[in-house]
């Protein structure tokens, strides 16, 4: 293990970090899967219709191919009061310590995010019920959709296969698209 400090990227942080990485690759964490499991009221919903943004949910078995990021040297209070403000804002996300397979071969110390399933926005909705909610929201950062399209884009454009993003990806373009249709008549 190195004295680095490493963020592992799942979700938002992969495409929108908040620093510059002192070095950045692949990365898969076993325990954790990538899921939309945390009603968002704010970022990418409102408290009247509620979004969907990611989350680590823990899994036995799973594996969760993300990013690790490496804070460059001499920034680690910046960057982790910047993530924690981001990430801990309420105790929908828990902060831990864990053991992340880099590309590489190497193995480092990561720190993460992952949901805390006893918090009120914690849900465990089925895919075609993600995508329903995806395709309709919007919050303060914009449409839920756009968070989502983001994700998959850059996790395909690392070479990272994410099945469950990829369909969702599509089914929420379709939802889209028969609503407009819809709507033009």
């Amino acid at each position: 293990m190195s004295d680095t400090l490493w963020v592992f990227a799942y979700g938002s942080l992969i495409w929108d970090p908040g620093f510059e990485p002192a070095e950045q690759l692949p990365a898969q964490l076993s325990g954790y899967q990538r899921r939309f499991c945390l009603n968002s009221l704010r970022y990418r919903g409102t408290f009247a219709q509620p979004g969907l943004v990611l989350a680590l949910d823990a899994a036995e078995d799973a594996i969760c191919n993300g990013v690790a990021l490496a804070v460059p040297s001499g920034q680690e209070p910046e960057v982790l009061k910047d993530l924690r403000a981001r990430e801990l804002f309420n105790p929908a996300y828990r902060e831990i310590k864990t053991p992340l397979a880099l590309a590489d071969g190497r193995m480092v110390e990561a720190l993460t995010y992952v949901v805390n399933r006893d918090h009120e926005q914690y849900d465990n909705h089925s895919l075609p019920r993600q995508a329903e909610i995806i395709a309709h929201a919007a919050g303060e950062r914009g449409p839920n959709c756009d968070y989502l399209w983001n994700t998959a884009d850059h996790l395909r454009d690392l070479g990272i296969a994410d099945d469950n993003l990829d369909w969702l990806s599509a089914e929420v373009r379709a939802l889209q698209a028969a609503q407009s249709e819809a709507n033009r008549r």
